[in-house]
């Protein structure tokens, strides 16, 4: 876990954005049980994120919707394509989202180019 102090408060981050463009938050503390408010700065605010699913630890949740056929953003690139909508708090993994990293089909587009940059 990650603290910060903000006017005097300790804040703990239990997960953590690294680009203002992402749409996942990677959880870094344990398995988040499904339920449970997860602490995330998101673009220099804090916020809390109410995980739908039980998600793992060093995997992925939304942090805001992504629905089928968007990126899926994280570190401020595209690491894959939504297959299915995706509500905020819920685990983004394969079940719900394919790759755009070694796929042949796709050689000559550009997956991995930032995502508004």
């Amino acid at each position: 876990m990650f603290e910060k102090q903000t006017k005097g408060v300790i804040v703990a981050i239990e997960a953590f954005v690294i680009d203002p463009n992402d749409n996942v938050a990677t959880l870094f503390i344990h398995q988040g049980a499904r339920g449970s408010s997860i602490k995330v700065q998101i673009d220099g605010k804090d916020a809390e994120i109410q995980l739908r699913d039980n998600v793992p630890f060093a995997h992925k949740f939304a942090i805001r919707p992504i629905r089928k056929g968007e990126q899926v953003i994280k570190y401020g690139y595209s690491i894959g394509t939504a297959t299915e909508d995706i509500e905020p708090g819920q685990h983004v993994h394969i079940h719900n989202t394919e790759s755009n990293r070694g796929r042949g089909d796709l050689a000559g587009s550009s997956p991995s180019s930032g995502a508004g940059k």
